[in-house]
Parts: C-alpha cells; sequence; structure tokens
C-alpha cells in the first residue's frame, strides 16, 4: 500500500471512482485550481455525486479543501476525473471551498467572486502542491479553471449580455503567493 499523500488527508472516493479511466501517473502535466462555486463541502459532494455521463460518472476534482484547511479526495490522481473540459487526462483538480457567484453563477449581477480564502485553505492547498510534486515530478504547470476555460454565455438574466462560464478560482485568489512556494509553473 502507498504511503499517504498527505498527513491528515481524508479519502471518500466517489461511488462512481472505479469507473474513472485510470492513468499513467507519469503523464500528469498541469495542476488545475478550481473553487466550488458552493456554500460548503457538503453541497460540493452532492455535486461530485451527481451522474451525468453514460459511463456513470459526474464531475468533480480530485481534491477538495475546506475553509478549515480539511483536505478530502474524491478521486485517486491515477484517475481520470472530469473537471476542466477537454484537458483532464494529464491534469490534477483541486477545488477550494469558496461561494464565488453562487447561487447566480451567470447572473450578469451577480459576478463578483468576493469570499477571501482562509489562510488554513492556503497552508494547506500549499502542503497538497509540494507533496503532489514530490510524488508526481512530471507535475511541471499550474492553472486556475479560468485561465483553461475561456467560453463566455448567454447571462440568465438577460441574454443579450455574456458572461465567463467559469471564473474561478477568482480574483482574490493569491497566485503570486502559491506560484513563491511551489516548483510549478503558472500560465500567466
Amino acid at each position: 500500500m502507498p504511503k499517504p499523500l498527505l498527513p491528515g488527508l481524508q479519502l471518500q472516493p466517489l461511488p462512481y471512482h472505479d469507473r474513472l479511466p485510470l492513468r499513467d501517473p507519469s503523464s500528469l502535466a498541469m495542476v488545475v485550481i478550481h473553487c466550488t462555486e458552493l456554500p460548503d463541502l457538503a453541497t460540493a459532494r452532492e455535486y461530485g455525486e451527481r451522474v451525468l455521463y453514460d459511463s456513470g460518472a459526474g464531475n468533480s476534482g480530485h481534491f477538495y479543501i475546506d475553509r478549515d484547511g480539511g483536505v478530502v479526495q474524491y478521486v485517486a490522481p491515477e484517475r481520470i476525473a472530469h473537471h476542466v473540459r477537454g484537458m483532464n487526462a494529464d491534469t490534477v483538480g483541486i477545488e477550494l471551498v469558496n461561494s464565488g457567484r453562487y447561487p447566480h453563477w451567470l447572473d450578469s449581477r451577480h459576478q463578483a467572486m468576493d469570499e477571501p480564502y482562509t489562510e488554513a485553505q492556503l497552508l494547506a492547498l500549499e502542503r497538497l502542491l509540494q507533496a503532489l510534486v514530490a510524488r508526481y515530478p512530471s507535475l511541471r504547470r499550474i492553472a486556475g479553471h479560468d485561465q483553461l476555460d475561456l467560453e463566455q454565455v448567454p447571462a440568465s438574466d438577460d441574454p443579450a449580455v455574456t458572461v465567463a462560464r467559469k471564473r474561478d478560482p477568482g480574483p482574490l485568489f493569491p497566485w503570486a503567493r502559491v506560484l513563491a512556494k511551489v516548483p510549478l509553473q503558472g500560465l500567466g
């Protein structure tokens, strides 16, 4: 049995975990930072358990970091999780619990993402990133979901206006701090 990736890491595989395709860990190239845009970890779990594909799987990151710094693994990094369109095969998704634009994700009047990340979350993220890079040396890059999914969609309140489909991790994510602490190259 492999050594745990991180002390205190809670393993809570999604019900469809074993249906997700396996991949060669040496193929991992990039970490994608997300925020849940949901009120809490329990709601994020409910969303992750929703079956959306014929394979019996749904959308989920690999790791979730709660506001108190607790880290939960829903999907092993050796499996492909659905967390960023078209880029799942060689990426690891990390979700930070944060309300983001919840519950009006696409309403043009509610696009501010003004909940700050907690110090406990950021410390846990830094430790997780360091552990991932140590275990998977092929991981070299890091990006935000908003840097990879650039699609604009009609706003839910006014279809004549477009909004970003994905804005996470949002303007309050401290990229400079994170990049200074982990040996990954940002897209930016």
